[in-house]
């Protein structure tokens, strides 16, 4: 089924060449199908790929879905032009009336800033308690998973010295049911992190872990009462997205270490290839699959019905 995507967005054309299935506000407006609404808070500076990267794998799904884009009032991104976020984003006060199935919240560079230091956390503090009673699940993103895991079970990020980087394999918990069905015992998921979260916190909030990887530690991670998913690493990345940002930092003069198990024969000058690619697809198949024999018909039964993330 399509991913309903605003009237006009710059990323439609690139998710067309895709062949990724999509469909505009006014042709949605004519089918009688109540889609999956998934608002995402997009927090990377590079909102257009972040939107592709999702849109193609929303639109994978066999159930028809629509991706809502939110940003922040309180801190305006230095590399997206204003006028692009009025048109296609929304904020806290334009949903804060509405219901969705789902916030997914997105990886930021900030991660080695304590939470209280970003320019909006306290904005993100208002998104996120304004989700429990509006938003029947979350599904974070690397820092996104970390600021959830933070606000609601109180789990710290902690530094684990040089950036963890590159493309490594992570094994399954073969205890976690349907969300990683499909899933083979070993698969491989792209990082790129300062901190991690460790299982032992995890545990002691109530959280059951995935998959973990013995090189970086946790990947994925639950929430069994919510249903509130915790990505800490990248399977949405494209193929070429830890090149860039190899590049970039070492343009910015960081002795960042090669991304390991990335480039073809651990050679920068050779293309990097996505392997990792149908793992997403996979995921995010059975997230949706798992959120849509779950959710309310009636959207607005969240205000009443919704289990609530609770910090200790």
């Amino acid at each position: 089924m399509p991913i309903k995507v605003p009237d006009n967005l710059p990323a439609l054309e690139d998710l067309l060449k895709e062949q990724v299935d999509v469909m505009a506000d006014k042709q949605a407006e004519r089918q009688d199908i109540r889609p999956l609404r998934l608002l995402l808070l997009n927090l990377m500076p590079k909102k257009q790929d972040t939107e592709i990267q999702f849109a193609r794998l929303f639109g994978n799904s066999p159930l028809q879905t629509e991706m809502i884009l939110m940003t922040t009032a309180s801190y305006t991104p230095r590399h997206t032009e204003p006028g692009y976020l009025r048109r296609y984003y929304r904020r806290l006060d334009d949903v804060r009336d509405d219901f969705f199935d789902a916030l997914i919240v997105t990886g930021a560079p900030i991660e080695q800033l304590p939470f209280e230091d970003v320019a909006y956390w306290e904005e993100l503090t208002q998104i996120m308690e304004w989700s429990r009673r509006n938003c029947f699940r979350r599904l974070g993103i690397c820092w996104g998973a970390q600021a959830l895991l933070y606000h609601f079970h109180g789990v710290a990020k902690h530094h684990c010295g040089d950036k963890l980087f590159g493309v490594y394999p992570h094994q399954l918990n073969h205890s976690n049911g349907r969300l990683l069905r499909g899933f083979t015992d070993t698969f491989p998921m792209p990082v790129s992190r300062y901190t991690e979260n460790r299982r032992a916190e995890l545990e002691t909030a109530g959280i059951e872990v995935l998959a973990e990887s013995d090189s970086c530690g946790i990947g994925m991670a639950r929430h069994p009462l919510t249903g509130d998913l915790y990505v800490l690493n990248h399977l949405e990345y494209d193929a070429d997205t830890l090149a860039a940002e190899y590049w970039r930092d070492r343009e910015e003069g960081l002795a960042t270490a090669m991304p390991h198990g990335y480039f073809p024969d651990d050679d920068p000058a050779k293309a990097p290839v996505n392997f990792w690619r149908p793992y997403a697809f996979l995921l995010i198949s059975n997230w949706i699959n798992d959120l849509y024999q779950a959710t309310p018909f009636d959207l607005t039964r969240l205000a009443a019905d919704t289990p609530r993330p609770n910090r200790p």
